[in-house]
């Protein structure tokens, strides 16, 4: 599933072809995503000038003066540029084309993406209104989460992967930046001191600016006919890693299952 870098690298890939770029048309070739694409979306998208590209946890907003078009890309979804000619296979779903020949095409194998519309400011939309601060934006600081785990009992990693709290923190993110502060991702999250919860922030955008920078060598990929977005691996610590020895101090890495997903540790590093 694409996380927040590979988001963040969409929304940098994308952006600078489509900024200020009227639609022309929006062609549906399949309307039925997660969500179904709403019968007025290329009514009223049509004719309207891109004015800003922006990106909400895992959504990516397309501004007008008349509405904001969201995207979301599931669990195998990819967005390219491409010429509006180019013929579309089996699961290039929605076309948006543009005034200079040109179209952002939404491929979505599984069909667990999305594209919806609003006339409402954005933020106020069912599926963006309740997300938590963004991870490497100000709001999202040691002192917020020491104050908003307070009295939790859930464990710190299902805390920091629940949008509500903040959002984009993936399973493979959360493991590394838990091992790197040292915390054991099975820990209350209301016995963590804010000394802890300062660290665990300072690793988290480390963990997201380091795959965002990875990333930025694919930009080239959002603009051919073939290709797809080039995803990117970390220099993983824990994640995967289950029976190897800790990087640190030998120990081996052990896997335990938390809300249905995998989760390595280190059993002497992090308490």
């Amino acid at each position: 599933m694409p996380e927040l870098p590979e988001v963040e690298i969409t929304h940098r890939g994308i952006a600078p072809h489509i900024s200020g770029k009227r639609v022309t048309r929006v062609v549906v070739r399949e309307p039925r995503l997660r969500w179904p694409v709403p019968r007025r979306l290329a009514l009223e998208f049509t004719g309207q000038t891109i004015i800003g590209v922006s990106r909400r946890g895992k959504y990516l907003l397309l501004a007008t003066d008349a509405g904001t078009a969201i995207l979301h890309l599931g669990m195998s979804g990819s967005l390219r540029v491409v010429a509006a000619d180019t013929a579309g296979g089996k699961h290039d779903h929605v076309d948006i084309v543009f005034n200079d020949r040109q179209a952002l095409r939404l491929t979505d194998p599984r069909r667990f993406g999305a594209l919806l519309w609003t006339r409402r400011p954005p933020e106020q939309h069912k599926l963006l209104r309740d997300l938590g601060p963004e991870p490497l934006g100000s709001a999202f600081t040691g002192a917020y989460l020491h104050a908003l785990s307070r009295g939790r009992k859930v464990a710190v990693k299902n805390f920091i992967m629940n949008s509500h709290n903040v959002v984009g923190i993936g399973n493979i993110y959360a493991n590394e930046a838990l091992y790197m502060a040292g915390i054991h991702p099975g820990r209350a999250a209301g016995r963590i001191s804010k000394k802890k919860y300062e660290l665990l922030v300072e690793v988290v955008r480390e963990v997201l600016n380091d795959s965002i920078a990875q990333g930025g060598t694919t930009l080239r990929d959002f603009v051919n006919s073939e290709g797809q977005p080039g995803y990117f691996r970390l220099e993983l610590n824990v994640y995967g890693k289950r029976g190897e020895p800790c990087i640190s101090c030998r120990t081996l890495i052990r896997e335990i299952r938390q809300g249905q997903r995998a989760t390595f540790y280190c059993p002497e590093c992090q308490r």
